[in-house]
């Protein structure tokens, strides 16, 4: 689920996501809700070489290599990395369509397919209710 070039806006702005295509997006979001899976997925995107070992992730967390093994699993799981063993670790790489598909899921909207996009005034942080 790419945005082509050209297009207004978000794929979640431009048409109501396919049931199918929701589920895929929520178990991806999901696997990233959590502070440690998202770390981790950002180690491994941002490691030299595109790739980390798992002996590269686990002493940067306060738990247990079961856990990271845990939390590494729910990503392979939803499609966002991959991994391979060579020998004893097993090396992970992000799975880049897959991130793709989040990234593209919340691209920018342009203001120009929908006007200009609300912005609060200057010193306003909160949306205030008319009266009735």
């Amino acid at each position: 689920m790419t945005v082509p070039t050209g297009q207004c806006c978000a794929p979640i702005a431009r048409e109501p996501l396919a049931e199918d295509t929701a589920a895929e997006l929520a178990v991806m979001l999901k696997a990233v809700a959590d502070p440690v899976r998202l770390r981790l997925l950002s180690m491994i995107g941002s490691h030299a070489g595109g790739e980390a070992c798992v002996c590269d992730l686990t002493g940067t967390f306060d738990l247990t290599a079961p856990t990271i093994s845990h939390h590494l699993k729910v990503l392979r799981t939803a499609g966002l990395i991959d991994g391979e063993r060579r020998g004893t670790w097993v090396y992970y790489r992000i799975v880049p369509e897959a991130v793709n598909k989040l990234g593209a899921l919340f691209a920018p909207l342009t203001e120009s397919a929908l006007g200009p996009v609300p912005r609060p005034a200057a010193g306003r942080t909160e949306l205030e209710l008319l009266p009735a």
